[in-house]
């Protein structure tokens, strides 16, 4: 597929034009920052993509004024006491020092997440042991959840992982049928990890954020919408990662 990018500004808003082999242009902003991206087809003339962002400008403009208000997660110490969340549950840290061992991750399965750790262990590797905790705790919710909506939908993934992403909750790359999730849905309630999923295994029977793809959500989650905005209510990560 034959992909070009550029750059244009509107009302003091920088917006990243994709050009690619589509029919219809699409316009989204994205978590956590309000990232505006528009997709068209390659060909469209610059004052057609020009007009067709301003007709959309007040949605834009609500959509990055929500990230923009959106709570943001304190910088993460890894000190007793510190709360943390898991399935959308708040727990509370407890550090405990120890001489030797390997350091390791565990939770109550209610409210308090037990940290050990060698006594010289850094700040880095306190996020970097949480980070895999979270990969694992992850991982351990994905496969049923997979495997429920495929049947619902009638598609099938040849694959799935999870990974630290940038701007999105997930993705999916429909030519390899393979699907992201965030890392970050570790932290948030299933049900949102369950519509993110839903997202994109629908991507599977339209690529595009189109009106076929929205009636397919309608028809299989008739309540995505109020999942979508939970999940982007919902406190980000310190730092800044990013639907």
């Amino acid at each position: 597929m034959s992909i070009s990018q550029e750059k244009i500004g509107i009302s003091n808003i920088e917006i990243d034009v994709v050009r690619k082999n589509i029919k219809n242009m699409h316009l989204a902003v994205y978590p956590p920052t309000g990232r505006v991206r528009l997709s068209a087809p390659q060909k469209t003339d610059y004052e057609v993509l020009r007009l067709f962002t301003i007709s959309k400008l007040g949605w834009v403009k609500k959509h990055i004024k929500n990230f923009n208000e959106q709570p943001r997660e304190t910088k993460r110490d890894y000190i007793s006491g510190e709360s943390h969340y898991i399935q959308g549950k708040r727990a509370l840290l407890n550090l405990i020092i120890e001489q030797n061992g390997k350091n390791r991750v565990e939770f109550d399965g209610v409210k308090q997440v037990n940290f050990y750790v060698k006594t010289n262990t850094t700040h880095e590797q306190k996020a970097k042991l949480m980070k895999e905790w979270y990969r694992n705790e992850l991982k351990k919710q994905i496969p049923s959840l997979i495997e429920k909506w495929e049947k619902i939908i009638g598609v099938k993934p040849s694959s799935w992982g999870v990974k630290q992403m940038t701007t999105k909750w997930g993705s999916c790359n429909v030519e390899a049928k393979r699907i992201w999730l965030n890392l970050e849905l570790a932290k948030k309630p299933t049900i949102c990890l369950e519509y993110i999923i839903v997202h994109e295994l629908v991507h599977l029977l339209e690529r595009n954020h189109n009106d076929k793809f929205v009636s397919h959500m309608n028809t299989f989650m008739p309540k995505w919408r109020l999942y979508r905005d939970e999940l982007n209510s919902l406190p980000v990560a310190h730092n800044d990662w990013g639907y």
